[in-house]
């Protein structure tokens, strides 16, 4: 089958409108459109998905360094940029063993094309969507290559906020949780619209109801739900910039990131 395909170029994609934002060049028109039109609405929307980003390298980094993760499920992938999630986890740990997830077709010819693993670990791909979790862990290519006796690392960066309505995303992290062994990790991050000004949560309660953004966002005790019977990993809930940074990191204004952020142990 061609890859491309499926591909609708004309429509705004997340994943593409997020590799915009981050520089790179895996995008269409549609993408720069959509990804225009949110900065000039918040023009700090660029450093959030920066900081996001970051935080991927830092937390698995983390998981592959202090906590011994080897086996990695990472849901919403996103375009392949640099320090991707198994570059970072086998610079660690070589045998680390990632599975990549996402339901953008270009995704995931770009992924099998440039995200190889070392010789002695492994990455594979699949082409699935986070609202049927059901699929993504009855998957045999997800099978075959992690033990779900063994812990993973269940990495959903930047994705959980595309999952629309009240309280929806919580029973998709509890499935796929709870297929996942004592010892596991969640790493999260999500939008919020906490540290807007009232103008600016009205604004984007607008363009939310009028479709201009695929975005929803929620609020701190939302997303600390999600972590809900999981032990949090200090400093527990914070925005993305704050999750453990770098000793020489300038660490931004909380509204200039607008991303929450947590790590929890599965105990």
């Amino acid at each position: 089958m061609d890859q491309n395909a499926a591909i609708d170029t004309t429509v705004a994609h997340p994943a593409r409108r997020y590799n915009y934002w981050l520089g790179g060049k895996d995008n269409f028109a549609a993408d720069r459109a959509s990804g225009d039109e949110l900065e000039r609405m918040f023009p700090k929307v660029r450093l959030g998905a920066l900081a996001n980003r970051a935080l991927l390298q830092r937390a698995t980094r983390f998981l592959a360094a202090e906590a011994g993760i080897r086996q990695f499920l990472d849901i919403g992938t996103g375009l392949p940029t640099a320090d991707n999630t198994h570059e970072v986890a086998q610079a660690v740990a070589p045998t680390s063993k990632i599975v990549y997830v996402d339901n953008d077709p270009l995704v995931m010819s770009h992924a099998r094309a440039l995200l190889t693993s070392t010789e002695q670990g492994r990455t594979a791909y699949l082409e699935a969507d986070l609202n049927d979790p059901g699929k993504i862990l009855a998957d045999p290519v997800l099978r075959d290559t992690l033990d779900l006796s063994q812990p993973v690392g269940l990495m959903l960066i930047a994705v959980l906020h595309f999952v629309h309505g009240h309280g929806a995303a919580r029973p998709i992290v509890r499935q796929l949780l709870d297929a996942l062994p004592s010892g596991s990790y969640l790493v999260a991050t999500h939008a919020t619209q906490d540290f807007g000004t009232p103008e600016q949560q009205a604004l984007y309660q607008q363009i939310l109801e009028e479709g201009r953004t695929d975005v929803w966002t929620r609020p701190k005790t939302e997303f600390a739900a999600l972590f809900d019977g999981l032990e949090l990993v200090p400093p527990g809930v914070v925005p993305a910039s704050e999750w453990r940074p770098l000793p020489d990191a300038e660490i931004p204004e909380r509204s200039d990131i607008n991303v929450w952020t947590a790590v929890g142990r599965k105990p």
